[in-house]
């Protein structure tokens, strides 16, 4: 039995995870619980699954939650302390960290810090802080498992392991976005609704406007060199529009390995809770009569630049991935209150990037500073 903590549990990925566990009764329990305001469905799943800690991001949300359901023996936090209440619950076997953004780093490190496993859907805390994750997460014993789909497929085939001395190369794939056909010159009336449209994947809105831009792609590169030891050269991007090979592994000796399954996060969600075991999924399996093709093709870095910005800050190092994930928070949210447009999330990152000074990351208050740093500089190229 493993006692699981779920840091974003009203958000896409936790609401997938407690469907998997709810199937699986037997083989997990919800111990805690963090969300943000949607109290309805807290409350829902305060009562099917009856965690004893629960947390909420304010205090008002708090007092609505503690007497909804002040017939259930629940302790209720709120803000950062209530989120770390979470993530450190002395009875977690693994924390599920799935908020999205900044805002999962400070939880999730501090799970790790209480010697808690670590199943990973939000990439952008080893965007921002990896070298002190990973440090951290092998000085306490702690695993981490990735959930995205693509970092998934690459620990499946690398046999659970997060490092090989015989790989080559990790090839990610990549859907293409909504845009992936989409001439470059109508990229200026692209409305936030058509970049919600994802053609594979059903995602939250800003996991799915950085996959219309490839960002999402681009922080994933920058999580594989973390999580598996990669240089930058050593992970490479590929078109897959059929979102079938999850990701693929070429080895020294030229053979490669794909991960393959159907278009639901339910699988690597399920996997990575459940590992080292394999336990039964109530996806259908995938029908390899039904596929027309499995078809590649490379990227467009000049319609999708973003992709390249990644390549840069990881080479750059130190805090030019916590900058480029700050400019690109802010650069997402300003496009999806149509405040800017669907180019001006590359141009306003671009600038970002070039307007900042880098320096190393030896502390948590550095990438965090660095963040901050970023958002103002965001800020201030809007005005320019």
């Amino acid at each position: 039995m493993k006692r699981v903590s779920i840091l974003g549990s009203t958000g896409t990925i936790g609401v997938k995870a407690l469907a998997m566990i709810d199937l699986h009764r037997d083989s997990f329990e919800v111990v805690a619980l963090a969300a943000r305001d949607n109290i309805d469905l807290l409350e829902q799943q305060i009562r099917r699954f009856s965690p004893r800690i629960v947390a909420v991001g304010t205090s008002k949300s708090a007092t609505i939650l503690k007497d909804r359901v002040k017939d259930v023996p629940v302790e209720i936090g709120w803000g950062d302390e209530g989120v770390l209440s979470v993530a450190t619950a002395a009875e977690a076997d693994i924390v599920l960290s799935a908020i999205v953004g900044a805002a999962g780093l400070l939880p999730s490190l501090a799970a790790i810090k209480a010697g808690k496993d670590i199943a990973l859907a939000t990439k952008e805390i080893m965007v921002m802080a990896g070298e002190l994750v990973i440090a951290e997460a092998r000085a306490r014993g702690v695993r981490i498992l990735p959930v995205d789909s693509e970092h998934s497929a690459i620990f499946q085939c690398l046999g659970g392991q997060n490092s090989c001395e015989h790989l080559k190369r990790v090839l990610l794939t990549s859907s293409g976005g909504p845009f992936r056909q989409r001439p470059k010159g109508s990229f200026a009336s692209i409305t936030p609704e058509e970049a919600l449209q994802h053609p594979t994947w059903v995602m939250g809105k800003k996991i799915t406007v950085d996959s219309a831009t490839l960002m999402n792609k681009g922080l994933e590169v920058i999580e594989a060199s973390w999580l598996f030891s990669l240089t930058p050269q050593q992970i490479d991007v590929i078109i897959h529009p059929q979102s079938i090979i999850h990701s693929m592994v070429e080895f020294m000796d030229g053979s490669i390995l794909a991960q393959m399954g159907v278009t639901d996060m339910g699988l690597p969600i399920l996997y990575a809770l459940s590992y080292p075991d394999r336990l039964q999924s109530p996806l259908p399996p995938l029908d390899l009569n039904a596929l027309s093709a499995l078809t590649f093709e490379p990227v467009d870095h000049e319609r999708f630049p973003c992709l390249g910005f990644a390549y840069q800050a990881l080479q750059a190092g130190g805090t030019y991935p916590a900058v480029l994930n700050a400019a690109n928070e802010v650069a997402v949210d300003l496009f999806l209150s149509s405040r800017i447009t669907f180019p001006d999330i590359p141009a306003l990152i671009a600038k970002t990037m070039d307007s900042h000074q880098g320096r190393k990351i030896d502390s948590l208050e550095d990438a965090l500073d660095a963040d901050r740093e970023a958002r103002r500089l965001v800020l201030a190229a809007l005005q320019t």
